[in-house]
């Protein structure tokens, strides 16, 4: 899932370079995007990580190997709020709900994270070659990941639309692909939007209809500039970022609602011996409280799961 799932990643350089069309844009009078009312935005200043300790049982589930070094490598792609991004376009430290949550992790684990910023679409065949020990990224549960990938949940997201403010053509909802027929549609590369529209682009050819168009970007930013500009009618992406995106004061967006849900992970290389470690780490920030702030400090508390789990089947 980028945005999310975000589908696609805004990396600090890349933001810097989004940033100025973007205010061009809000200059010329046609409006900022969504991305860049929220990347403008501070984060918020709570830091419910910040009182989390670690806990010797849940430690004792980590490979002695990594007991010993104490660090653990992560590919993380930053893309946009509310999962994980660059406040202000900065380059320093990331924020977002999947940082703490990550962060929290680790301080039940008793481990430093060595982050490395990565496009989303680069992490999971990374993952594969071990250059990474775990990705974040908003990486929804699919059964084609699931071949090859190991996934321990944190939240429940999923696939949404959004719309540039002002188009009221695909109504208050799209529910139905057929929605999309002769429009054009943006999302991220690698994403799962991306699968779900080429898995079902006959729906249109049956309903006697034209085809929907894709274009495929490879940073967030992007597509949201496509959209502003009248390149693209529609984007498809996760539903937590485009709510937020839409409620920002400075969005020109308009969310168009939930598609289909999907549980959401850290992902590992197959038969990596960290998730039972993970699951119960994330298990315990749902016990003491911690999980449930960090939702709060980000907006994403209709997305909240009872418990964490390893790879759960796809929902249908």
């Amino acid at each position: 899932m980028k945005l999310p799932d975000f589908g696609s990643r805004l990396r600090p350089v890349a933001a810097a370079a989004v940033l100025l069309p973007l205010l061009a844009l809000t200059a010329c009078g046609s409006g900022d995007t969504a991305v860049a009312g929220a990347q403008t935005s501070p984060a918020p200043t709570d830091d419910p990580v910040a009182a989390v300790r670690k806990v010797d049982s849940i430690a004792a589930l980590l490979p002695a190997a990594v007991r010993k070094s104490g660090t653990l490598r992560v590919g993380s792609s930053a893309a946009a709020p509310p999962a994980a991004y660059y406040p202000n376009g900065s380059d320093k430290q990331p924020e977002g709900q999947d940082i703490d949550i990550a962060d929290a992790v680790a301080k039940i684990l008793g481990i430093r994270l060595e982050r490395q910023d990565a496009s989303f679409e680069t992490i999971l065949p990374a993952l594969r070659s071990g250059k990474y020990d775990f990705g974040t990224g908003n990486f929804g549960v699919t059964t084609e990941r699931l071949k090859t990938i190991d996934f321990v949940t944190y939240i429940d997201d999923g696939q949404g639309f959004a719309v540039k403010k002002g188009n009221t053509s695909f109504g208050k909802k799209v529910t139905d692909l057929t929605q999309l027929c002769g429009r054009t549609v943006g999302i991220g590369a690698g994403t799962t939007f991306e699968a779900t529209l080429e898995a079902n682009k006959g729906v249109c050819a049956k309903a006697g209809e034209k085809p929907y168009d894709v274009q495929v970007y490879s940073e967030n930013g992007a597509t949201f500039t496509a959209l502003q500009q009248g390149r693209i009618d529609v984007i498809m992406s996760t539903i937590n970022g485009l709510r937020y995106q839409a409620a920002q004061p400075a969005a020109h967006t308009t969310f168009l609602g939930e598609y289909h849900r999907l549980d959401v992970g850290f992902t590992f290389k197959k038969g990596s011996p960290l998730t039972r470690a993970f699951q119960a780490a994330v298990n315990e920030l749902i016990k003491d409280g911690t999980y449930a702030r960090i939702l709060k400090k980000w907006g994403t508390s209709a997305s909240a799961i009872e418990t964490s789990r390893i790879n759960p089947p796809e929902h249908p």
